[in-house]
């Protein structure tokens, strides 16, 4: 048995996990009524909308990874498209070098409710007021926020008074901001979500609802309050009013799809994640890039092998990946490549970003990826993205946290850390999903007024200059950190999981499934609890995802319950280490199922005294 906070739950019925307790217990309530997997994701994912407005919202974008009982492993892809007018020329022409970081320029073709719908549509049972009803209520009659929703708030006080004055009147009635104990409310969000409900009840039988959805959103008035609000100059991180791209025709001809995983075999497993338009890859990289022989969990040398892994991958993943051009998938997973990789890391820390030559090819990089940064990279005064850094030690007393781990860092000038969310299901059918749902946030634009949410932001992933993967490119997909997980034994599907955090996600996940295939096993099954509250890292050396970008060489962030023996031979083999909060690293869910008993478990992260996990 392992250090744990909690049990890993254990059950026949149905389990859930999620970044907060009130989606997770929605999603269980939906399973409690006879609804399956897929049901409860939807409910739980629309009660995040509502609860964790500082993290995702329904006009942000989610990818899906499912797994149906007996079925294929699918990935549904709710990340939109770069809008038609969204070229690099118009936002060169502007003056700009970066997409702004917040701001109508910054939001591609929402993704996340559409997604949600074809899940419904295609795998759920339930109809869709029966799915709703919980984030309705929320939205209507209020929740108790958790505390980083007023923090949050807080940080961008200043530009919501006096520019996004939308967002004020919600999230600041009479100058104050939410706080924990005292009722949160949306009404504007219930009655979007009661007037959806209303225009679609008579379109016929539970599908020809969700269609009748799916088309209020894309052409009918939510889509015309999303559009009046990206044509609205709008102040954003390059200090300057812009209008955004999004039109009616990019809203109506965008839909959700399904795609195949890409998929890495490891000792036994099979991972599967969403493809080079997300970060998933570099978790696959990751595993290939491990030596045949690891060594022993924990230890400096495979701390130090994992570091060095994750920093030739993501050096990868910023020279290959995106949606903007054809991506060598097939080489740079394939045993050969990763074995020329894999010798170039020594027994020292390396500070370069070393990008391969998959199939000979010449890597090209952005001028923006090779900027250091001595201090935080990449957050602007307006909340541009998700955390990379975290907070170090401050605390007088050794071992323990000045303040509680996982608050938002909160600058002089404003800037506040945005991050998302996490959502894993499994039933008593076998069926599984996972989910990482994000933008949108509160922090991102001004909310709707008509409709009580924001645009996104994910296009500040993308490059302002022509010819590469993620470059910003019309109809296509900007490459995000988001990245769900699923995990097949021996061919058949027994763990659905992942992170919050940015470009932190695989590696935290990767992590986490290691400690969940090297450890020992808890009552017959799989460790999660423990392999969730094992001491966590990260490192920063390769370019950020969030505006304004930047990397810090050699950099290591390592939560201070680590060996303090292992910290000082990383810092011997020349790793810049940044002890952080005990408790500060990872944000993980995970959910799973043991084919030959029906057995299901769950487990949810303790940091931030938010997640949980439910199940019976």
């Amino acid at each position: 048995m392992h250090f744990t906070t909690r049990p890993t739950l254990q059950g026949t019925f149905g389990m859930v996990s999620s970044t907060h307790w009130l989606a997770s217990q929605s999603a269980m309530a939906v399973l409690e009524d006879g609804g399956n997997a897929y049901d409860a994701a939807v409910a739980g994912a629309f009660v995040l909308h509502v609860v964790e407005p500082h993290l995702n919202g329904p006009a942000g974008e989610v990818p899906i990874l499912l797994a149906p009982a007996g079925g294929e492993v699918r990935v549904l892809c709710g990340q939109g498209v770069a809008p038609t007018g969204a070229t690099v020329a118009h936002y060169r022409a502007l003056g700009l070098e970066l997409v702004p970081g917040t701001g109508p320029l910054a939001a591609a073709v929402p993704g996340a409710f559409d997604a949600w719908m074809l899940l419904l549509r295609d795998h759920g049972t339930k109809p869709l007021a029966d799915v709703l009803k919980y984030a309705v209520a929320y939205a209507e009659h209020g929740h108790a926020p958790v505390e980083n929703v007023g923090a949050t708030v807080e940080s961008v006080r200043r530009l919501f008074e006096t520019e996004w004055t939308s967002s004020a009147d919600l999230y600041l009635p009479g100058g104050k901001a939410p706080r924990p104990g005292e009722l949160l409310r949306n009404p504007a969000l219930a009655a979007t979500w009661k007037r959806l409900l209303a225009e679609v009840a008579g379109a016929g039988d539970r599908v020809a609802q969700i269609e009748a959805a799916r088309e209020v959103w894309r052409s009918g008035f939510i889509a015309e309050a999303l559009i009046r609000q990206a044509r609205r100059p709008t102040m954003d991180t390059s200090g300057e009013r812009h209008k955004g791209t999004l039109t009616a025709a990019d809203l109506a001809g965008w839909s959700a799809t399904y795609e195949t995983p890409a998929t890495y075999d490891w000792n036994g497993w099979t991972l599967c994640k969403a493809g080079p338009w997300s970060q998933g890859p570099a978790f696959l990289q990751q595993l290939a890039l491990l030596p045949p022989e690891l060594p022993e969990y924990g230890s400096a040398d495979y701390v130090h092998r994992l570091i060095e892994g994750c920093k030739l991958a993501m050096a990868d993943r910023e020279a290959w990946y995106g949606d903007a051009a054809e991506v060598p998938l097939g080489q740079l997973l394939s045993a050969d490549y990763n074995a020329a990789r894999r010798d170039l890391i020594g027994d020292k820390a390396s500070y370069e970003l070393r990008p391969g030559s998959p199939g000979g090819r010449t890597p090209r990089l952005s001028g923006h990826a090779r900027v250091v940064v001595t201090e935080d990279p990449g957050f602007d005064p307006m909340g541009a993205g998700e955390p990379t850094v975290a907070k170090p030690t401050t605390s007088p007393v050794p071992g323990e946290p000045r303040a509680r781990a996982n608050d938002p860092e909160v600058r002089a000038d404003g800037a506040t850390r945005g991050d998302t969310c996490h959502l894993d299901v499994v039933d008593r059918w076998g069926n599984l999903v996972a989910a990482t749902p994000s933008g949108g946030w509160l922090q991102s634009n001004p909310v709707v007024p008509e409709l009580g949410f924001p645009l996104g932001t994910r296009l500040q992933m993308t490059w302002l200059e022509e010819g590469l993967p993620n470059s910003l490119t019309p109809g296509r997909r900007p490459r995000t950190t988001l990245t769900p997980s699923i995990a097949l034994r021996d061919g058949v599907p027994v763990m659905a999981f992942g992170t919050p955090g940015g470009d932190q996600q695989d590696q935290w996940q990767l992590h986490f499934f290691l400690a969940v295939a090297l450890r020992a096993q808890v009552r017959g099954g799989l460790d999660l609890q423990g392999a969730i509250d094992a001491p966590n890292w990260h490192n920063d050396s390769f370019p950020g995802s969030f505006y304004p970008r930047g990397m810090r060489p050699g950099s290591v962030t390592v939560e201070s319950r680590m060996d303090p023996a292992v910290v000082e031979e990383l810092r011997r083999r020349g790793h810049d280490v940044t002890l952080g909060d005990p408790w500060s690293e990872g944000r993980l869910c995970a959910v799973a199922r043991v084919p030959e008993t029906g057995v299901l478990s769950a487990a949810a992260n303790p940091r931030g005294v938010q997640g949980y996990a439910v199940g019976r």
